[in-house]
C-alpha cells in the first residue's frame, strides 16, 4: 500500500477556512525550536493551482535542497525564519531561478525524491542564515542512531502553527518501513521514527532535513497520510551524493 507524505507534507494554505486559523502545523511529538537555532532551515512557498508549502535546507549560498515532490510553477525561499506568519528582520526572501528534480524521480512511488533549487541570488550568510553539511558516503547511518528533524508541518491531523518545531527521533530498521510501505527502497531511503515514541515529521514538513550528528542524512519524503503514527520515510542523502555533486558543478 502506498501512502504518500507528499500529500501529507505539501500543505495547502489558502483555503478559506484556514486563513483565520494559525496556519501550518507542527512536528509530531516535538516542541518549539529555539529561535534561529537551525539557521540552515528554508521555508518554501510553492505556487501551484493551490499555494503550498514545504521545507528545505541551505547547502550553498545559492542552493537549497528539498524533496522533488515539492515542485511547483514557481517557488520562493524564505531563509532565517522562525515564525513564518510574520516578517522578521532575520528573514531573506529569494525566488528560485531553477528547479532541478532528480531525473529518475517517480511521482507515484516517490523513489528518488530529491530536488536541487538554484536561487536567483546569493543568500547573505549571517548568524541566522547558515549552511549545513551533507553526510559522506563513508559515514552511513548505524542503528540505533538518534537524529532530529524540524519543520513548520502539522502536529496532528488538523492542528497547525507557524512556529518552527523540532523533534528528536531514531533511525530504525528498514524492515519496519518495508512492512508498512510497499514502495520502500532501502538503498535510497531511510526509515525513522519509532512507533512507540510517537515522534515524527508530518504534513508540511516535506523537504526538511533529517540531521544526525551534525550533518544531513535524509530528506523528509513520505509517510502515512491518514495517521500521525510513525515511522516516516526519508530520502537517503548518501545514495545521491554523486548526482548532487555533479549537478552542483554545473550551477
Amino acid at each position: 500500500r502506498i501512502v504518500l507524505l507528499c500529500a501529507l507534507c505539501v500543505d495547502p494554505t489558502v483555503q478559506a477556512q484556514e486563513i483565520t486559523a494559525p496556519a501550518r502545523g507542527e512536528i509530531i511529538g516535538g516542541h518549539e525550536a529555539e529561535p534561529h537555532s537551525r539557521p540552515y532551515m528554508a521555508h518554501l512557498l510553492i505556487q501551484r493551482a493551490n499555494k503550498s508549502r514545504c521545507g528545505g535546507f541551505l547547502v550553498k549560498p545559492t542552493v537549497v535542497l528539498t524533496a522533488a515532490h515539492c515542485q511547483g510553477e514557481s517557488i520562493t525561499v524564505v531563509l532565517g525564519a522562525h515564525n513564518v506568519s510574520q516578517w522578521e528582520p532575520s528573514q531573506q526572501v529569494i525566488p528560485v531561478q531553477r528547479q532541478i528534480p532528480h531525473p529518475q524521480y517517480n511521482s507515484k512511488t516517490l523513489n528518488n525524491d530529491i530536488m536541487i533549487l538554484q536561487l536567483s541570488g546569493k543568500a547573505r550568510l549571517t548568524r541566522d542564515v547558515r549552511l549545513i553539511r551533507l553526510t559522506s558516503r563513508r559515514r552511513g547511518v548505524k542503528l540505533p542512531t538518534r537524529c532530529s528533524v524540524a519543520g513548520w508541518g502539522r502536529t496532528g491531523l488538523m492542528d497547525r502553527t507557524d512556529i518552527l518545531r523540532e523533534v528528536n527521533l531514531k533511525v530504525i530498521s528498514d524492515e519496519v518501513c518495508r512492512e508498512k510501505f510497499s514502495n520502500y527502497v532501502p538503498s535510497s531511503m531511510l526509515c525513522a521514527g519509532d512507533p512507540d515514541d510517537r515522534k515524527s515529521a508530518y504534513m508540511g514538513d516535506s523537504g526538511g532535513p533529517l540531521v544526525c550528528r551534525g550533518v544531513v542524512e535524509g530528506i523528509v519524503s513520505f509517510g502515512d497520510k491518514n495517521s500521525i503514527v510513525p515511522p516516516a520515510v526519508y530520502t537517503r542523502i548518501s545514495h545521491f551524493l554523486p548526482w548532487i555533486k555533479a549537478t552542483l558543478r554545473g550551477i
